[in-house]
This record gives C-alpha cells, structure tokens and sequence, in this order.
C-alpha cells in the first residue's frame, strides 16, 4: 500500500511501457515488507536533466536508466563507479550520493555464474554495441583468461577489444567479423550472445551459431530474454551444451540495482517468479 512514507524508485528511459522492471521490484519489497514502490517515466531526452533535478527535489531514492538515457545521463551525476565509467554508460543511479552504477554486466556475469566460473576462461562474445561493452568489462574483471570480440562491422570488434585491453583487467582480447565465428568456438569455453539476433517478433532468424559448431561442455548465454528460448539457445541445447537465458541477466542487474538502492540483498527467487508471470513462462 502507497502511504505519505513510501520511497520511490523509478525506471526512466523513452520508451518504458514494456518493461519488466516494474512487476519485479515490486514483488521484491512486498516480499520483505519494505515501504517502497516501483515505478516507470517517459522521459523524452530534452528533459533529461529537469527530471533528474525533480527527482532530487521530490525525494526520489534510486533511478534505473534504459535507453536513450544511459550515457547522456552521466553528465548529471556527482559520482561514476569505476567500471560504469569503464563502460562508458549508467543504468543504476543512488540519489544518496547522486552516483551512477552500470548492473547490466554484472547481471550478465551472475546469471553466467549460477552455471560456471568466469575466471580463467576462454570468452567468445558477438556483438558490440552497449550490452557488449558492459558485459565485455564484467567478464575481464571477473578474471576470463582471453575473450575475443565478434562484430559485424569488425572495426568496431577491434575498438572495443582495445578499449577493453586498455583497462588492464585482462591481457588477451581478440576481434575478428562475426562471419568468422566458428574458427573460435571450438576452443571457447563461454559463448556470449548480445546482438538482437532472435528477438521477438524475428523468433526465426538465422542462429549467429549452430549446433554442429558447438562442443558439449560450452556454456551458451544469450542476452535477449523475449522469447526465452531464442533460436541460439536451441541449438545450444540440440548440441547437449550448456543454456543460459536472457531473463537471468534482467533478474541479476535487477537484484544489483535493488541493493544499491536498499542496502539490501533481493529476494531473487521472488522476482524471478515475478519476471517469468510478466513473460508469460509459468
């Protein structure tokens, strides 16, 4: 129930009515009986920095920053963690201390890590535009031994290769086109899908992958969560290798925000039961 004393936090971007965020939050401080409440703004990108100020103003404890907010945003925070500023882009702001934190990588790596560990593997990952650069940075700092970066455009593979390398959290990062993918997938141990590839409505794109390319001890992730089984995770699965779904990565960068808002661990058997009612996947 809303009172004079519930805090707010929100979810701001242009658009926000899809998003999943919103159910799962909420569930999560009804489950621990906290006076909070969820809730998602339009913000078009003219009035960006009027939002952030009226947030201020109104109190407002946590903000989660989608699409076309999360880098334009950075300019009006007093403080940028480490690897969100790495990373180049925020999703998570605390009002406490007005300071600006990227989940999304983190959401990738745990949802990895509830299957294997990250730490001195051999990472392949297609893509790289946003989600690749939060994830590429994660993965470096969760201590892959080499990661390699598949693009389309292979110049922009090598940009981020090097924008990574230059961190210093990892010593061997590749770049290549992603029409070269099998050559690398014989040796990976992490395969990681961040292109749109499969997304709702093309449910019946061209796998970047198949089957008969993958081993069984790879350890398939794909970051697009709508549907829940993408065309890639299928042939992971006709492969005997081993799935990791998009919606581990919302639960995750979720459960995060949710901590730095709070202070609190989230309930996240919760808000995965939250995520998988909004998805349609009981």
């Amino acid at each position: 129930m809303i009172k004079g004393s519930t805090n707010i936090v929100a979810l701001i971007g242009h658009p926000v009515e899809h998003s999943f965020s919103p159910p799962m939050h909420n569930r999560a401080f009804e489950k621990l009986n906290m006076d909070y409440a969820y809730v998602a703004f339009d913000v078009e990108p003219a009035n960006l920095k009027s939002a952030i100020e009226g947030a201020k103003a109104l109190n407002i404890k946590g903000f989660n920053v989608t699409i076309p907010h999360k880098i334009s945003v950075m300019e009006f925070l007093d403080e940028i963690d480490e690897v969100a500023s790495l990373i180049g882009a925020v999703n998570t702001i605390d009002f406490k201390n007005m300071k600006g934190y990227n989940t999304d990588g983190i959401g990738a790596v745990k949802a990895i890590e509830e299957v294997t560990s990250i730490k001195d593997k051999n990472v392949v990952i297609a893509g790289a535009g946003g989600a690749s650069r939060a994830i590429s940075f994660y993965i470096a700092k969760y201590g892959a031994d080499t990661m390699t970066i598949l693009n389309r455009n292979p110049l922009k593979a090598q940009n981020l290769a090097s924008d990574v390398s230059n961190s210093g959290l990892i010593g061997e990062v590749k770049s290549d086109s992603i029409s070269e993918i099998n050559a690398y997938l014989a040796d990976a141990d992490i395969l990681i899908d961040t292109t749109p590839v499969g997304m709702h409505p093309n449910v019946d794109d061209e796998p970047i992958a198949t089957s008969q390319n993958m081993h069984e001890d790879l350890v398939v992730f794909d970051a697009v969560y709508n549907p829940n089984e993408t065309v890639l995770l299928k042939e992971a699965i006709k492969a005997g290798a081993k799935p990791v779904y998009g919606i581990k990565m919302l639960l995750y960068q979720g459960a995060e925000s949710f901590k730095i808002w709070t202070g609190r661990d989230a309930p996240v058997d919760e808000m995965e039961m939250a995520l998988r009612k909004t998805l349609n996947l009981e």
